[in-house]
């Protein structure tokens, strides 16, 4: 059974969001502030976070980023800010999905249903892959650089795994988006990806500002380059 960590301090959502929750079958843990979360999600292995921005006792960006240092599970944002900047921010520090207050409440289950099952998607083969330094063992969910160890949110494993088990390919924006998202899942844009490979390329590139490993094919898409 899937397990859930839901951070947030409003009551009713939490009433509200627990009893939708586990009617699909999760098992889901509140925490209704920073402190509390970060005595929970350490002792337990989850699936998933959906993690408030404003808690009493500070923000779930923070919260996201000490998840970060040692979790890829995914993990969704709930914000009453639908700023571009808020947004960007989200994603660059490690979240996979946002939805704005308020939202419908079948909106949100569709999307946590989404990521779970990407999460499970992406975590089924058990093999191995090398390239150009970079090797992820997809059994254990494991990235490392030249025998390094690197931290990747769910999102930018699933983007590794798509470029290097396609090596030398170019795919577009719209191939990337359908392979790692449902394609009625229109509140993913090109900008959110653009975001995702900008992030990935900062932690797998030797220098991210002149990119070897994910390049851009100009007016076509981004393909993983083996040098051939």
């Amino acid at each position: 059974m899937k397990r859930i960590l839901f951070v947030e301090d409003d009551l009713s959502l939490i009433n509200g969001l627990s009893f939708a929750v586990k009617k699909q079958g999760y098992e889901i843990d509140v925490a209704r502030t920073k402190l509390e979360a970060e005595g929970l999600w350490p002792k337990g292995k989850y699936d998933l976070a959906i993690l408030d921005v404003s808690l009493p006792d500070g923000s779930g960006y923070d919260l996201c980023r000490e998840i970060r240092r040692t979790s890829k599970m995914p993990v969704m944002f709930l914000t009453a800010a639908d700023e571009e900047t808020n947004i960007i921010m989200g994603l660059d520090i490690g979240g996979d999905d946002y939805i704005t207050k308020p939202f419908k409440l079948a909106v949100f289950l569709s999307r946590l249903n989404a990521l779970l099952r990407r999460s499970e998607n992406f975590s089924q083969r058990e093999t191995e892959l090398n390239s150009n330094g970079i090797r992820v063992r997809l059994l254990q969910g494991e990235v490392y650089k030249n025998g390094l160890p690197v931290v990747l949110t769910a999102s930018e494993y699933k983007l590794l795994r798509l470029f290097m088990e396609n090596p030398d390919i170019v795919l577009s924006p719209e191939q990337i988006l359908s392979k790692l998202w449902d394609c009625n899942e229109n509140y993913i844009d090109s900008n959110a990806l653009t975001v995702y490979i900008r992030r990935l390329r900062t932690k797998i590139e030797d220098n991210p500002a002149n990119p070897q490993n994910i390049v851009t094919v100009r007016r076509m898409g981004y393909k993983w380059n083996t040098g051939n």
